[in-house]
């Protein structure tokens, strides 16, 4: 089932996934449904995009190459843009405490079918505007 964004400007999506394989697939899925995906491998990418365009949500996974994880991201994140919504993946359940995640984040366990990330997205992006009066 595709999701079709009814959007005039496409949902930014941050895509940060180390495993070329899964990065690639995602973003094709993503792209597909409307959204405009950036995905990049590693925090410190992550992080220079987010200081340089919007983003409208940041979706990672928790194990991440070099000296910075998808929680710290995720921390770093959000004291740049304190409202960004966070999605966390990973294949390790316990990988992560509800404790040690952003407030407000979901946590979406591996192995995911890529095309139910679009979905999760709306969801996470619906939750968080405000009702209209």
């Amino acid at each position: 089932m595709e999701t079709a964004l009814s959007v005039s400007e496409p949902i930014r999506i941050l895509l940060v996934e180390d495993e070329f394989l899964i990065a690639e697939l995602v973003a094709e899925a993503l792209s597909e449904q409307g959204f405009a995906v950036h995905a990049v491998s590693n925090a410190r990418d992550a992080l220079r995009h987010l200081a340089a365009a919007p983003v409208d949500v940041l979706f990672t996974d928790i194990n991440l190459p070099d000296r910075m994880d998808g929680a710290a991201l995720a921390r770093l994140a959000r004291e740049m843009r304190p409202e960004l919504p966070v999605i966390y993946a990973s294949a390790r359940v316990a990988a992560l405490e509800p404790q040690q995640r952003v407030p407000g984040a979901i946590f979406l366990r591996k192995p995911y079918e890529p095309e139910m990330v679009g979905r999760l997205i709306l969801r996470v992006l619906e939750s968080e505007t405000p009702a209209m009066a």
